[in-house]
């Protein structure tokens, strides 16, 4: 009845609560984990001296008719 209901979702609550945690818990782990490797090889991700402009990114439109 009604009382299988109620245990059946707090149950679910508690579940949802625990999977929504340890997922947070892994992501937050993997950015740890990358920002760490960005401080100890800063020459890998130094930023370009110059921006190109979008002329320089895009090809030349050519219409096909």
């Amino acid at each position: 009845g009604v009382h299988r209901q109620i245990l059946f979702a707090t149950l679910g609550c508690f579940v949802g609560y625990q999977l929504v945690k340890r997922a947070e818990y892994m992501h937050a782990k993997v950015d740890r984990e990358l920002l760490e490797y960005v401080r100890h090889h800063p020459v890998d991700f130094q930023a370009a001296t110059e921006k190109k402009k979008i002329g320089q990114l895009l090809e030349d439109f050519h219409p096909i008719r």
